[in-house]
């Protein structure tokens, strides 16, 4: 697909996604700014002035499309365009692979807990307009798409009542790991996630504490991966599949039908060429294009393996470590930590890497206890769960952060926690 030309048209419009505010009436100036040919900036409230600045004098595409924030779990934040013929494209790409389940994407109802200026949040919109228009040719967004209020999610064993499903069409659920959790903590939530035709989990690598419990339940959770400057979704697992699947094996499936997958050789990074590629990230006014090799391969930032059910992601490769000569991945650590601690009172854990010679990086764990009493006994019971990890992977040092938390979305934005570690070194 050739990318936009660029011109210093009509400022982009800018439009604020929350929780505050009347979804359908945001959803209708987004659609009356698509059909007049207009870019729209899509921000959280507590972003919107810093975009708006970026916005001043920017030259970029005339043309349907969007701009989202990208680029959370590195800490730096970039916006993404993505013209809507690329948010068409991979809703054309997700109704394929529901018919391969034998589900007719027309007839299916859209639950979106996720706000639009999150992709996982604009695609569901988009995917509902679309395959209802291919059945009926009409508009209606009421009766494709319900948004499931984050109020909601947060008391989920109202769901049942509040969103009960229609008996006659299959239910589809993007969720993250976090509002995954919440919900299995609840009896009735569970419930009503069993009455899901596909819930798809991505955002974030899925826990396998949280895949053992959603197989216990039978849930039909489709793992999956995506970027925005992917248009969201470019691989995903079969329900069936992830059932029955072994936890010890984790995948997030394989490529859509209009994605090609490959992993580079030294780095094992996932490597992907689609057409829905973006065109590029807004950055002083300009945009700077997506860097892709000559023949048009993307180099995410995120390291893989493939698996017997497909693509597995170890985690962020700007995240991960050189220590001792090894390439350690501190996601996976962090996972494997949050078992063995299953019983004590951590909240968070998160594993940063310092310089230190001649080991290259060793890590250091921030941690958060369910209470600010907890950390007396988190110091001393974390390091003992530890002892017996391979040397450049045990944490050199425990630091108490009252503050630790990952993004709503679940993703951790490690530079941002970096330069705090580097704050307690540099006051």
């Amino acid at each position: 697909m050739k990318d936009p030309e660029l011109h210093a048209g009509a400022e982009p419009l800018l439009l604020q996604s929350g929780e505050a505010g009347d979804p359908a009436e945001l959803i209708a100036t987004l659609e009356r700014a698509w059909q007049e040919q207009r870019l729209v900036a899509l921000a959280d409230p507590a972003e919107a002035q810093q975009l708006q600045s970026e916005l001043i004098g920017a030259q970029l595409p005339v043309g349907a499309g969007v701009l989202v924030g990208s680029g959370g779990t590195s800490g730096g934040r970039r916006w993404c365009l993505q013209p809507l013929a690329h948010l068409q494209a991979s809703a054309a790409a997700t109704a394929h692979w529901l018919e391969q389940l034998e589900i007719d994407p027309a007839r299916c109802m859209h639950l979106n807990p996720l706000p639009l200026h999150h992709v996982s949040g604009l695609l569901p919109l988009l995917r509902a307009q679309q395959w209802a228009q291919q059945r009926t040719r009409s508009h209606p967004w009421a009766e494709s798409h319900r948004w499931l209020p984050a109020t909601l999610l947060r008391q989920p064993q109202h769901l049942a009542d509040a969103l009960p499903h229609p008996g006659d069409r299959p239910v589809l659920l993007s969720l993250v790991p976090t509002q995954l959790a919440r919900l299995l903590e609840h009896p009735t939530a569970v419930a009503w996630l069993r009455g899901c035709a596909v819930i798809w989990v991505g955002g974030a690598a899925l826990p396998q504490d949280l895949a053992r419990r959603a197989r216990h339940w039978e849930l039909p959770l489709a793992p999956c991966y995506g970027a925005t400057e992917t248009a969201a979704m470019v691989c995903a697992l079969a329900p069936q599949q992830f059932v029955a699947g072994d936890p010890a094996q984790p995948g997030c499936g394989f490529p859509l039908e209009d994605v090609e997958l490959r992993l580079e050789p030294q780095t094992g990074a996932v490597q992907l060429r689609t057409a829905r590629l973006s065109p590029g990230w807004l950055a002083q006014g300009l945009l700077q294009p997506l860097p892709r090799t000559p023949d048009g391969w993307w180099t995410s930032g995120d390291g893989g393996v493939l698996t017997p059910l497909g693509l597995h992601i170890q985690g962020r490769l700007d995240g991960a470590i050189s220590s001792g000569g090894e390439t350690v991945f501190p996601e996976q650590l962090e996972e494997r930590l949050r078992q063995l601690a299953a019983a004590l009172p951590l909240q968070e854990v998160l594993l940063l890497g310092v310089e230190e010679p001649p080991w290259g990086q060793r890590l250091v764990a921030l941690v958060r206890g369910h209470s600010p009493d907890d950390w007396e006994s988190l110091q001393q019971a974390l390091p003992a769960l530890t002892a017996g990890w391979r040397a450049a992977e045990r944490p050199r040092r425990w630091l108490l952060c009252p503050d630790l938390a990952p993004t709503a979305t679940g993703k951790w934005q490690r530079g941002r926690w970096q330069q705090w570690l580097a704050s307690l070194q540099n006051p």
